[in-house]
């Protein structure tokens, strides 16, 4: 499965379906240089939704949902609230973090024969594919992999990474690129800052 929006940060894809939330969030101008925001205009976002959904369903049994000019606004915007939600999640404390607008989307409840039920996405245009994300994320809060999903620290990138560090501890999306320069100007300010030595007041 190629993810097309988290590759070109060369970050590794999230597991299973949060590869999708991953993808749909690093559709966004981040990076050092800055790649192309994916949802700017309506043929962007559909080729970008076009080339997911061509990996999703190879056999090519159900068609792509289709974007207009309104849907890609709408995605865009429900695609910055989510990220917006995931960096407050990691500043601020639990009972402040921000909470992402109610959003109404469609979804289905199939019974096979085991007796198993899944919940499966409905609706066209942006509601569509938002349904699709909002129930990979449900899959994964009950996995508890949703809290690994970050928006890498460094201002100068934001990309979206999963957390695999042992205790969730990652704050960079890569430790060489973003977190080596951040520590290297963190220690340069210290350095500015601290009076010179033998000066006594």
């Amino acid at each position: 499965m190629t993810w097309p929006a988290t590759d070109r940060y060369d970050t590794e894809p999230a597991p299973d379906g949060l590869a999708l939330v991953q993808d749909l969030l690093n559709t966004l101008s981040a990076g050092k240089p800055r790649e192309t925001d994916l949802l700017l205009d309506r043929d962007d976002a559909q080729a970008w939704l076009n080339a997911i959904w061509r990996d999703r369903n190879p056999a090519q049994d159900q068609p792509p949902i289709q974007l207009d000019g309104d849907d890609v606004q709408h995605l865009r915007a429900f695609r910055d609230g989510l990220r917006d939600q995931l960096i407050k999640a990691e500043e601020e404390p639990a009972g402040e973090r921000g909470a992402l607008p109610h959003v109404p989307f469609d979804a289905a409840l199939r019974l096979d024969p085991d007796g198993t039920v899944h919940v499966e996405p409905a609706g066209s245009g942006w509601r569509g594919m938002v349904s699709l994300i909002l129930i990979e994320m449900l899959h994964a809060q009950r996995a508890d992999t949703w809290r690994r999903l970050k928006v890498c620290r460094s201002e100068r990138c934001r990309v979206t990474f999963f957390d695999r560090s042992r205790n969730n501890s990652g704050v960079w999306h890569d430790v060489r690129k973003c977190g080596h320069p951040a520590n290297l100007r963190a220690y340069r300010a210290r350095q500015r800052t601290q009076e010179p030595s033998g000066i006594r007041h």
